[in-house]
């Protein structure tokens, strides 16, 4: 009888492994069933830290099968409470459950309500694991999310056309553009969290970061005024849109959509075959990703549970 073992999250071998797994299973799952491997990256290099420590490491847990390889990963994601699961799928039913309970007793949070919340996504076609959210008291909360997919294959792809003054580019490895691309994440996403210090990490650390396909738009004053990030995984041939911004003052110009549209024509180049591209229920990106052919689409909810402190 197969006998499964899991363990604490060691960051030094466990980053590889998992981000390993990711590879291995997106031929045999559908889009976006576990994370591409630039949101893996960009979780452990996206940071004024150069890698997360031992000391530091969030709470993750990792399953192993009985050749000590690595079917499963439950962890964070984003805001406190929030989790997500890497999963083999040959694996999950057998391993599915252990992960989610671990979940609902390590990974819950308290809310300004004093209650213990925990919030995962399914997709809506994903009935093995609604089931399984149901069991454990999770309900559906209204809001969704999208992950796109088009398939390049040999099709004829637009070039990109950059409205003038604006002029296309990649960035480079200096100060002056990772100051530039922080600035642009805080203004399109509304936050202030964005540093070039964190940015020039992920540039220099990420496996899946490439300077050749992180593309901008930049303005007659230098500064970015949208960006596209691209990522191309070999193994399996296909290619990722993450992120996709424009700053505010620079919207209505067509600039993601041309840079997408370049990024296109670089991942064919490089012989990708399929490329995706993953969103919430905004109308507008979703508009945008539709004009240029990411018209195969796939929704899924997110779940919380919510139990007294």
């Amino acid at each position: 009888m197969s006998s499964f073992t899991s363990h604490p999250y060691r960051p030094e071998t466990d980053f590889w492994r998992i981000r390993q797994l990711l590879i291995d299973t997106y031929p045999i799952t559908g889009p976006g069933f576990n994370w591409e491997i630039r949101r893996w990256d960009g979780q452990h290099f996206h940071r004024e830290d150069v890698m997360m420590t031992s000391s530091e490491t969030p709470t993750v847990r990792v399953w192993e099968n009985e050749n000590g390889q690595v079917i499963g990963a439950a962890h964070p994601e984003g805001e406190p409470g929030n989790f997500y699961l890497q999963i083999h799928p040959d694996y999950r039913s057998r391993i599915e459950e252990e992960m989610i309970t671990w979940a609902v007793g390590n990974l819950a949070a308290l809310d300004q309500q004093s209650a213990r919340r925990l919030e995962t996504f399914a997709f809506e076609h994903d009935a093995p694991r609604i089931q399984l959210l149901e069991k454990h008291g999770f309900e559906q909360v209204p809001y969704f999310g999208m992950m796109r997919h088009m398939r390049i294959g040999n099709q004829p792809l637009r070039p990109a056309q950059v409205a003038k003054p604006y002029i296309l580019r990649e960035t480079r490895a200096d100060v002056e553009d990772y100051h530039r691309m922080a600035a642009l994440l805080n203004a399109a996403f509304n936050r202030n969290t964005h540093t070039a210090g964190e940015y020039e990490n992920f540039a220099r650390y990420s496996p899946s970061f490439r300077h050749d396909l992180n593309l901008v738009a930049q303005a007659p004053n230098g500064s970015f005024a949208a960006h596209v990030g691209v990522t191309f995984e070999p193994t399996a041939c296909y290619g990722i849109f993450e992120p996709v911004c424009t700053h505010p003052d620079h919207r209505r110009q067509g600039l993601a959509q041309a840079l997408m549209f370049e990024g296109l024509n670089r991942l064919k180049l490089l012989g990708a075959q399929h490329v995706h591209v993953d969103t919430g229920s905004m109308d507008a990106a979703n508009a945008l990703y539709n004009t240029i052919g990411f018209t195969e689409a796939y929704r899924g909810w997110y779940w919380q549970m919510r139990t007294p402190s």
